[in-house]
């Protein structure tokens, strides 16, 4: 999905631990795709990048070190998903995200998938990561998107339907921008969330509209293929120091939007709240 491009139902039909043993499917993914993002204003300005993400089931981690040497969960490796890495840093991502839905008053206990960066070499910056929450007859009830910024600071939108129905494919959710990501962009305005997410492929794309309308789209968008030996080595091969692809590209983007005279806007100090609650 480009940027300007809305969400199809063609998107929809495209889109524990990891064991030693490669026959058993634990749920674990890699998602090879692309991340595309477009600012509208003062000056257009487009860029896309081809990236993989993993896809945790963070419903079945034990939090005891385990994995291949390839990936490694809570461990080092070439690849590896660390808990402390999202929520409250603590290392047990599945009761902290419970704890927050039910302190939402939203049930969710079935499945939890967290769509995400891996740390790469041992290093991960993650701008932005997505919990998938489901109740135990597998509805979506919710979706948390975590924000990390370049100052170490991270804030969690929480989003769901305004009248409590199980989310949609495909359907808007909406949250009031409190939170500090980008100097070229104030802290106003509004996101637009949009998911598509199927077993072989999965889309996020995300807007943030101020005063004016649109002014920035991004998408991030991939297929699923099984956290395999095979696939981590392509993965390895094929991004290579992606972690520090990731940072190098941000702050050449910067340069650019600065050299282009977009303007620069000063880091507010960070939310009080920790969530913000998505709104209709």
């Amino acid at each position: 999905m480009t940027p300007g491009h809305h969400a199809t139902a063609g998107d929809t039909t495209r889109a524990a631990s990891v064991t030693r043993a490669p026959a058993a499917d634990t749920g674990w993914r890699l998602v090879f795709g692309q991340v595309r993002h477009q600012r509208l204003r003062p000056a257009l300005h487009r860029f896309d990048y081809p990236a993989f993400f993993v896809r945790v089931p963070a419903h079945r981690l034990d939090g005891a070190p385990t994995g291949t040497r390839l990936f490694g969960l809570n461990r080092r490796g070439l690849l590896s998903f660390h808990e402390s890495d999202h929520g409250d840093g603590q290392g047990n991502s599945a009761a902290w995200l419970r704890g927050l839905l039910a302190q939402a008053g939203i049930s969710a206990d079935g499945e939890l998938w967290l769509h995400t960066f891996p740390r790469v070499l041992g290093y991960a910056f993650k701008p932005v990561s997505f919990w998938y929450c489901h109740r135990p007859d597998g509805a979506l009830s919710a979706i948390v998107a975590e924000v990390n910024n370049t100052f170490g600071e991270r804030h969690c939108y929480l989003l769901t339907d305004p009248a409590g129905a199980p989310l949609r494919q495909g359907q808007t959710l909406q949250a009031d921008k409190v939170f500090h990501v980008s100097p070229f962009c104030e802290v106003k305005g509004i996101y637009r969330f949009r998911f598509l997410d199927t077993a072989a492929r999965t889309v996020a794309r995300v807007e943030h509209h101020d005063e004016q309308g649109p002014l920035l789209i991004t998408s991030l968008s991939g297929d699923l293929q099984a956290l395999s030996r095979q696939n981590c080595v392509r993965a390895l091969l094929g991004y290579p120091l992606f972690t520090l692809g990731v940072i190098a590209r941000i702050h050449w983007q910067a340069m650019r939007l600065f050299l282009r005279r977009v303007p620069f806007q000063p880091k507010p100090a960070p939310p009080a709240r920790f969530v913000t609650r998505g709104s209709p």
